[in-house]
């Protein structure tokens, strides 16, 4: 309602992990179904938008990753975020780590040329 009321201008959507792992990487059930149809809904939007995910090493593996980058395909832009163990919420996370800064960057580069117009490391 929102998009079609023209009250946003910009999207944002972050995305957990494929669908296949989603319920155990957000820690609730989730509804898969839902989760692509807003994929799809903000691709179509018209709207400048983006899609996010935080890098967790032990939670998503590179084939993982990939996995996203398909769900999205066609996306303007994707951002894989390195997890950061200070800025968390469950205190179970404070000695997770992400992936390398060139593991992720040699990642997007793969994601850019099959799946997404735009990925980048942040």
């Amino acid at each position: 309602q929102l998009i079609d009321d023209k009250a946003v201008d910009y999207l944002a959507m972050d995305i957990k992990a494929p669908l296949y792992k989603y319920d155990k990487a957000a820690g609730v059930k989730a509804d898969t179904d839902r989760i692509s149809e807003s994929i799809n809904i903000i691709k179509k939007s018209g709207i400048n938008y983006e899609f996010r995910t935080t890098i967790v090493k032990s939670q998503l593996t590179e084939d993982d990753i990939m996995s996203i980058a398909k769900l999205i395909n066609g996306a303007k832009l994707y951002y894989l975020q390195r997890f950061m163990p200070s800025k968390t919420l469950d205190p179970s996370f404070l000695n997770e780590l992400s992936y390398e800064n060139e593991d992720l960057l040699r990642m997007s580069k793969i994601i850019m040329k099959d799946y997404v117009h735009n990925c980048y490391v942040r």
